[in-house]
């Protein structure tokens, strides 16, 4: 019998919750991508999004 391994990863989308600043939302994502790779985690992605406050990846403002 076989054994596969498969390789997981976490996405997140730096959300930013109600009473939080994006700042914190940031230092948030900061501390799960540590906590991924403490975990042994094979990627730690982040998400993109414009045009959103909820969310406080690469946001272009007009």
């Amino acid at each position: 019998m076989s054994s596969t391994k498969i390789k997981l990863s976490v996405l997140d989308q730096s959300p930013v919750r109600k009473g939080v600043t994006a700042r914190r939302a940031i230092e948030e994502t900061t501390l799960l991508a540590q906590e991924t790779e403490r975990l042994g985690y094979h990627r730690f992605w982040v998400s993109e999004h414009h045009n959103t406050t909820s969310l406080a990846g690469s946001t272009p403002k007009f």
